[in-house]
Order: structure tokens, then C-alpha cells, then sequence
């Protein structure tokens, strides 16, 4: 499924998510299409979304601004992505980062959980994993239907 059969699923979210904010949302995505249809979803979970194509977009981000989750994703087998898990998690602890991949990969895995990364999701993000991240990072979000 790729991100755009993820956004077909979103239907099922209830207006209010749309009219309600939940706060800033950073994105750092290299692929322009997923940068997009995440960041819809995030959108229609209320999120204010800063959309970053490259890292370093996403460094410069952390530093101005105040976010409530980080979206980021790992890049290649090379764990592109860690500059972002690290900074935020040098920011703010608490700040729930979560590192998207297209590569599997265990070993990325286990840095980025040792890093601090609150999830670790395989690429295409499906609204159901997507509404699953959200409940468990932001627990103020209550129930959707």
C-alpha cells in the first residue's frame, strides 16, 4: 500500500479531529509524494504540520520552533534520518520522534529506539498505524470513531 491508498483510508476520520488543533506537527520526508499525503494525515488528525523535504530543513525547524511530535524519516541503510532523532531528543526528552522506513533495517532500528525514538514504523504509513501512533504519543486525543 503506498502513502496514497493511506490517504484513501482517512475517510473514516470524523470532522471533528479536522476542526480541532492538537498542536505542531514536524515532518521531514526526502520523498515529496509521502511529505504530502503524511502530512495530510497529520493535518486531519488537527496537527499544524511543518513539512521539510531534507534534514537539515528539519535541524534548522527544531531549533525555532516548538513541536508536540516529530515525524522523521530513516533515509537509507545509512540512518540519514538520526541527525533529526538526536537533535529533537537533545531538545526536549519527552518529545515523541518517530522514525519512518522504507528499509527495514535491525540495526537502525535498535539505534534509533536507543536514541530515544518513541515508534518505529515500516514504510507506506497506513492511517491505522498512523491513528495507532497518535493515541499512544499524545494520549489527550481521546476516542475517534
Amino acid at each position: 500500500m503506498g502513502p496514497n491508498e493511506a490517504i484513501k483510508e482517512r475517510k473514516a476520520l470524523p470532522i471533528l479531529a479536522q476542526r480541532t488543533r492538537r498542536g505542531r506537527a514536524l515532518l521531514v520526508h526526502e520523498d515529496p509524494e509521502a511529505l504530502r499525503d503524511y502530512g495530510n494525515l497529520l493535518e486531519r488528525w488537527g496537527y499544524e504540520v511543518r513539512a521539510c523535504r531534507c534534514y537539515e530543513e528539519g535541524l534548522c525547524c527544531l531549533g525555532s520552533e516548538v513541536f508536540e511530535i516529530v515525524m522523521v524519516s530513516q533515509g537509507g541503510r545509512s540512518f540519514e534520518g538520526r541527525c533529526v532523532l538526536e537533535r529533537a531528543i537533545e531538545i526536549n526528552r519527552r518529545l515523541p520522534v518517530v522514525v519512518m522506513a522504507r528499509c527495514l533495517d535491525m540495526t537502525c532500528y535498535l539505534e534509533a529506539m536507543q536514541l530515544g525514538a518513541a515508534d518505529y514504523l515500516a514504510e507506506p504509513v497506513t492511517f491505522s498505524e498512523m491513528e495507532r501512533v497518535l493515541r499512544n504519543h499524545r494520549p489527550t486525543l481521546g476516542k475517534v470513531a
